[in-house]
């Protein structure tokens, strides 16, 4: 069962990341970065969780693999454009 939640987060974590890299592709540092992390970080998150929680919480050892991966892959993100503030004296 735990490779079953395992090859779940991953396919979550890398649908993530693909669906980012896609959507926002200028304000990504770089696809094989973006594309690596999505599924690791889902990876790491869905086996902490079963972890602290057990088997047979399949749905919430996923939720909190993509959670992790989401938040992850928001670190990665980068600012639209530069903010220009001009300190007047």
């Amino acid at each position: 069962m735990i490779f079953l939640e395992a090859f779940g987060s991953v396919l979550i974590g890398f649908a993530m990341a693909l669906g980012a890299v896609r959507r926002l592709p200028d304000r990504f540092p770089s696809r094989p970065l973006t594309l690596g992390t999505g599924p690791v970080a889902a990876l790491f998150g869905a086996l902490l969780a079963h972890a602290v929680l057990g088997p047979g919480h399949a749905i919430a050892t996923l939720i909190a693999g993509a959670a992790l991966g989401a938040a992850l892959l928001s670190l990665l993100l980068r600012p639209a454009s530069r903010v220009r503030r001009s300190v007047t004296v």
